[in-house]
Parts: structure tokens; sequence; C-alpha cells
């Protein structure tokens, strides 16, 4: 090597060597700051700092929503924010921990502010924590309904009431029943296209009928009755006037009160297919003018109900009963479904006036002429399923010369 050589890597060795001691310098720094790091989010987790609750909760129940194809990492800064658990660290390190964390389903729960983590992960995995929906059905009512012979209905107040049970809380039926019958309408969010009415019944829970949408909710247990009722009813009404039905009413020249109501006749009254058909009978007997006589409107204010009605029923005079009064009921009698309201507003071509069921398969017959109904009738009686069940009996059609007989509701045990 020259001498000019020798100098000139003498010159460069510094540089090198400089270049080098400041990349591991680098490498040192950021090694200590990873491992400070894993130590500050291990000492989190594990607890220090305070960064868990410990126990079951403090007694204040959270509502909490896991919705579908949400992950646990999206759910942590939920319970965070409602004060379930304290940190997101806790609550992931604690689901990590848990074989079966990753089974845990979507749907609504339970919970308490300051649980601890692993209690939070185990009450998720508990299906005791999980609230049930209230499911309102095309056809339900809001108190429970006796069918002879069969099974409970059960109505709405019991379906809120079961849903906001838990072990050491719920909102009774009783309770529903009051707030319906005496809380201002406006202030329970009755739509204003039915405040008029429901106003006029002040005092009766059923006031209400037909203004819960069918639908699934979900009731919080934090509620009290008035509260809850509020809820659905202004969910309710943001559903309905989302369909227009204003104007949608207008159109078949009723008001949206009566759309509601003439639709929930249709319900409790058409089999499956029959809902259009149903609709026609109810706007030819309006228009004629004659009454509807219905056995729904019968049943509706009975304890105990049957497919057939008898002649002392029929003759009992009350806001429904339409063997007794002209028009429609003065309230729906159920809650309609938008299948029975768009057969309102979309009736089936037809001049017929009366309609029954002949047979226990759920045969229904339409016509527009008395005599031949009568004969449907007769076949009807014929196949026993007109048959009365309680004292006294009274043979259906005695009450009236133009009796058409109800079609059992799809929905459950007909009226």
């Amino acid at each position: 090597m020259s001498r000019t050589d020798s100098r000139l890597a003498r010159r460069q060795e510094p540089k090198y060597v400089k270049r080098r001691q400041r990349g591991l310098a680098v490498l040192i720094a950021s090694i200590l700051l990873l491992v400070g790091a894993l130590g500050y989010i291990g000492y989190r987790v594990i607890g220090g700092g305070g960064s868990d609750y410990q126990g079951t909760g403090n007694g204040e129940t959270q509502l909490v929503e896991i919705p579908e194809g949400s992950s646990l990492s999206e759910l942590g800064p939920q319970l965070v924010d409602k004060d379930v658990v304290k940190s997101d660290d806790a609550f992931q390190a604690a689901a990590a921990q848990n074989p079966s964390a990753g089974s845990i389903q979507p749907g609504f729960y339970r919970l308490q502010k300051h649980m601890s983590a692993e209690s939070a992960v185990s009450a998720l995995l508990d299906e005791e924590h999980q609230v049930d929906l209230l499911k309102v059905a095309g056809g339900s009512t809001l108190k429970d309904v006796n069918v002879i012979g069969g099974d409970v209905r059960y109505g709405i107040f019991s379906m809120i009431e079961q849903a906001t049970c838990s072990q050491d809380h719920c909102v009774n039926k009783d309770e529903l029943e009051k707030a319906a019958a005496d809380t201002d309408p406006a202030e329970l969010g009755v739509p204003e296209w039915a405040r008029d009415e429901v106003g006029k019944r002040s005092g009766d829970p059923r006031r209400l009928e037909g203004l819960i949408a069918p639908g699934e909710y979900v009731i919080n247990a934090n509620m009290d009755a008035r509260e809850i009722l509020t809820d659905l009813l202004e969910r309710s009404a943001k559903k309905y006037n989302e369909t227009g039905i204003v104007q949608r009413a207008e159109a078949i020249e009723l008001s949206p009160y009566e759309l509601l109501t003439a639709a929930s006749l249709v319900e409790r009254e058409a089999p499956a297919g029959e809902f259009d058909k149903v609709a026609r009978v109810i706007l030819n007997r309006l228009d004629e003018p004659m009454r509807l006589e219905f056995d729904s409107t019968v049943n509706y204010d009975l304890d105990d109900v049957e497919l057939a009605t008898t002649d002392q029923d029929r003759d009992r005079k009350t806001p429904w009963n339409t063997y007794a009064k002209d028009g429609l009921p003065d309230t729906p009698i159920a809650s309609p479904s938008e299948e029975a309201i768009e057969a309102m507003e979309h009736p089936a071509e037809g001049d017929w006036k009366f309609f029954v069921t002949v047979d226990k398969d759920g045969t229904t017959v339409f016509s527009d002429d008395f005599d031949e109904h009568q004969k449907n009738v007769d076949r009807a009686m014929d196949s026993g399923i007109l048959d009365h069940q309680r004292q006294p009996q009274g043979k259906p059609g005695d009450s009236g010369e133009d009796h058409p007989a109800p079609a059992p509701n799809p929905d459950g045990p007909s009226d």
C-alpha cells in the first residue's frame, strides 16, 4: 500500500466507526423503548395503576350491545365508556385468557358498572345476562287473551314484564297499564294524528292498542313503565310516519287512525293470503253502509274468547262490538302488520260483503249474496269449526241477518 493510500484509509476509518456506533445506539434505544412499552402494558393489564375494577359490579345495570359481525376488540371501548370495566387493556387480556370468549353471541346484555374484566367476560358468556327482545307480531294485543280450549296468548304488557325481569326487578303489567291509561298522550309519544282519539279514552290502557307497531324491540330494564311505553310509542310513531301513513290514509279517504283500526280487523279476521279480500269486505260494508259484524270485535272485550260468539256476547254494547255499533271500532283491536295496512290500501277487486271459514283447514269463502252466505255458514257449522265450548250456547248468525263469521288468525289461536 502506498503512503497516500495509507493516509486515506486512516482518514475514512473513524467515520465508519462513528456510523456503526450511532446505529448500535439507536438499536439499543429502540430495544429499551420496546421493553418499556411492554412492561407498561403488562403492568396495566395485570392491574397496576388501578386499571381493573374488583368484584362483579356495583349493582347499577348497564345495557350493552354486541352487534352482528362485531369483535371483542370493538366491544372493549363500549364497556369502558359505560363504566362496566375500567380499561380496554384489562378486558382484552381477560378475554384472551378465557378459552370460551370466542363463543360470545351478538345481542344485548345486562351488565353492571364497576365489574372486573374477568367477571364481565363471564357475564357475557352467561345466558342469564342476555336480554330477551320484545317481539311484537302482527295481531298482538296489549292485554293477554285467554282462548277457550287453548292457550293464553300473551299480550304486549306481559311480554314487556318478561323482558324486563331480572333477579331483583320487573316492570310489571299493573305499572304498564296505569301508565298507559293515565299519562298524557303527547308525553307518551303518541303520534299527533292519534292523540285526539287516544285522549278521549283516558283511564283505559287499551287506548294505546295498535300504536305499538310490529317489530323487535330492545327494552332498557333501567327504565320505568312510562319511559318504556314512551320509547316504544315514539319508535313506532317514527316507523308509521316514515311509511307516509297520513298520505296513505288520505288516498283511501280514511284518517291514519282509522287506517290502523281497519287494518287491525284485517289482521284478526283474515287467513294468510286473504288479507286483500277481507279488506275489500270492510270497505264494501262501510260504503253500503252496513254494520261490519265481526266476531273479533266482540271477542276483544271478553275475558275468554273462541272462534264463534254467542247471541248474548253479540248484543253487548261496547266501543268495539261492530254488531252493536255502526262503522269501525273506536280503537284498533290489535297491532296491524304492514301487510294488513297495504291490504287496506290495495284491496282485491270484488263485490263481496260476506265471508266465512268453512273447515278446520282454514278454507275461507267470500260471497256478495246473503242466501249463498247462509249456505256457507251451514257448511261451516257442519264441519264443527263454529262449535261452542262455553255456555250459554248461541247459533252463529242468530243476532243479525248478515253475520260474516271470522276466519282463523294465522298468527295464533283464532278469536
